[in-house]
């Protein structure tokens, strides 16, 4: 009996040892760093980040045989360097940091419009945050997904009203723009991660930029969902027509590679429009922005298919601008002519009212056309964009400033809203009636 109870205890320990050790568990076997053998020892024995270690075990730096240190090494003058065990390192691993090995990545994304994320900080938006909302708002809002400025304290330590953040614009005390962790999630740093659209998902969606949603609910998410296990997400090589047909993902049209055309960490390079603005404006170089994003499309579709495409997401765009931004921005800028607002944003009703019509609505209408959305063109788009401009914006307008909508409420496009032809009632009350019945 003796003998079965020390058998089972020690099935039990060997169970307990490989199957449930954080730094066991599902990882690889690999050759430690003789720089990194120390932070592995002594992490695993504190039981501080080990799971940071497993993931690390199970990476493409692991197998390279990247360590720790290799990454987190600092100089005794760098802003955020502190002695660690007789070590000079530092917490944040930059995007200069990971230029030592990835140096083209690395610039492709600090001349990126992701890297400038941290932008927003001097913005509109960032004034909702930090003072119309409250400071804690916007440190654990806007600043995760845009990026906060990272502050050192006196004590070497990193300041906790901007740290822990990935934000994709972050500002790092090495003066370098942006975090890899955003999408490359530590420290694994999988390029699978990456390429799936949840990870596009951590800032792209919600009211305001639903990309993600849109994505789910168009043919290419649909594709994706459905055929994920044919998607080749762990491969090397990950170039659409080649390494994977079932379907695109976020990445897919933004960034990576395909058979003519290199991977690029500057997700700008395919993008003809910038509809993040009151009025949606073309790139710099748009033409030639256009044309690399037309490449990823040939690929699933025809030149025809294609150019068709664009043509109908260019009316959409030209639509949203004329009709409904354009005016609405112009009634906003007479009111404030007129001294009916003050200096002071958000303070009157009708600025959240344009807010809402441009920041909200009109960026789903838009964003749902880029991506073949069309429940975010209509309903979540355009429906609202007009419901908000013709029953909120303009009354609230005529109300500050009677007589401001008038020429443009005379425009062409705007005439329905003072009745419609006895011909024209006729002719919808038939179609409808044919179509359903009385």
């Amino acid at each position: 009996m003796k003998r079965w109870t020390w058998l089972v205890s020690f099935l039990v320990l060997f169970v307990a040892v490989v199957f449930l050790s954080p730094t066991l568990a599902g990882a690889e076997k690999v050759d430690v760093p003789s720089g990194s053998k120390a932070c592995i020892s002594c992490h695993t024995k504190k039981k501080v980040g080990v799971a940071a270690i497993g993931e690390w075990r199970n990476s493409t730096h692991a197998k390279e045989g990247v360590g720790c240190y290799d990454c987190h090494q600092a100089k005794k003058e760098d802003p955020d360097a502190f002695k660690h065990y007789g070590k000079y390192i530092s917490v944040i691993v930059s995007p200069k940091d990971c230029a030592g090995c990835h140096e083209k990545e690395s610039t492709q994304f600090q001349n990126s419009h992701h890297a400038k994320g941290g932008e927003i900080l001097g913005s509109l938006d960032n004034f909702l945050g930090e003072v119309v909302e409250g400071m804690p708002a916007a440190v654990n809002g806007c600043k995760q997904c845009h990026g906060s400025i990272v502050k050192v304290t006196e004590d070497g330590k990193l300041d906790p009203s901007t740290w822990p953040n990935t934000g994709i614009g972050r500002i790092n005390p090495d003066g370098s723009k942006g975090s890899c962790t955003a999408c490359h999630s530590r420290h694994l740093f999988s390029a699978k991660v990456a390429r799936r659209p949840e990870s596009c998902g951590k800032c792209h969606l919600g009211p305001d930029h639903p990309q993600k949603e849109i994505y789910d609910e168009s043919k290419h998410g649909i594709a994706f969902y459905s055929n994920v296990d044919r998607m080749n997400l762990d491969s090397e090589s990950w170039v659409v027509g080649v390494d994977y047909t079932a379907a695109p993902t976020c990445a897919t049209c933004h960034m990576s590679a395909t058979p003519d055309m290199e991977a690029t960490h500057d997700p700008g390079e395919r993008i003809s429009w910038t509809l993040r603005p009151v009025v949606s404006k073309h790139m710099e170089n748009w033409e030639a922005k256009r044309a690399n994003m037309k490449k990823v499309c040939i690929n699933c579709h025809n030149p025809r298919y294609v150019d068709a495409f664009f043509t109908q997401y260019d009316l959409s765009i030209d639509l949203y601008n004329e009709k409904f931004a354009k005016p609405a921005k112009e009634i906003m800028a007479k009111l404030r002519e007129a001294g009916k607002l003050s200096p002071t944003p958000f303070d009157e009703k009708i600025e959240w009212t344009f807010f809402y019509l441009w920041h909200h609505e009109g960026r789903r209408a838009r964003h749902g056309a880029a991506m073949m959305g069309p429940d975010y063109v209509q309903w979540h788009g355009f429906f609202e964009v007009a419901e908000r401009f013709y029953f909120e914006l303009v009354p609230e307008a005529e109300e500050l400033l009677p007589g401001v909508t008038k020429e443009i409420l005379d425009r062409d496009e705007h005439r329905w809203i003072k009745g419609i032809s006895k011909e024209e009632r006729e002719r919808i009350k038939k179609f409808y009636e044919e179509r359903y019945g009385q």
